[in-house]
């Protein structure tokens, strides 16, 4: 799937769950790490992980794209396009647009760095670093020490 078959699936998808025309760009954008898809509020368009549809396939993609185009719309009407808005959740659920995408990796697989408790043994993998000195073990409140991954 490329570009402009992206951009043919969003306009049709916009007018069959949504009744309005998609008016602008959706497009892969292969620098998306963590989420399925983004709109931006500026330009109106649509970016799509491309990672979501190597791993799962077309039927993930049309559901980031039904997501995408909830924020698309309701902006676009001037109501409430962002998360935790009514008019969002409303139009989400009358269109079957998920909340959320399935993750590409899980957490175990993107932490870089994993800490042992001294006291108790119990490990916690983490993607960020840690500071140890103001960090505790939230078993036992043992001393932290990283681990070599």
């Amino acid at each position: 799937m490329d570009n402009n078959e992206i951009q043919q699936l969003t306009e049709t998808i916009s007018i069959k769950y949504f009744g309005r025309e998609f008016q602008h760009k959706a497009y892969f954008n292969n620098r998306l790490k963590t989420t399925g898809g983004r709109y931006i509020l500026n330009s109106h368009n649509i970016e799509i992980n491309e990672k979501q549809f190597i791993k799962y396939g077309e039927s993930a993609i049309i559901d980031i794209i039904k997501h995408e185009l909830c924020h698309y719309h309701l902006h676009i009407q001037g109501k409430g396009y962002k998360h935790k808005d009514a008019d969002f959740k409303v139009l989400s659920k009358q269109t079957g647009a998920p909340r959320f995408c399935a993750p590409l990796e899980k957490y175990e697989e993107r932490a870089k760095y994993i800490y042992k408790c001294e006291n108790c043994g119990v490990e916690f993998p983490r993607i960020r670093k840690v500071n140890t000195k103001k960090m505790v073990c939230g078993k036992c409140k043992g001393k932290l020490t990283q681990v070599e991954k």
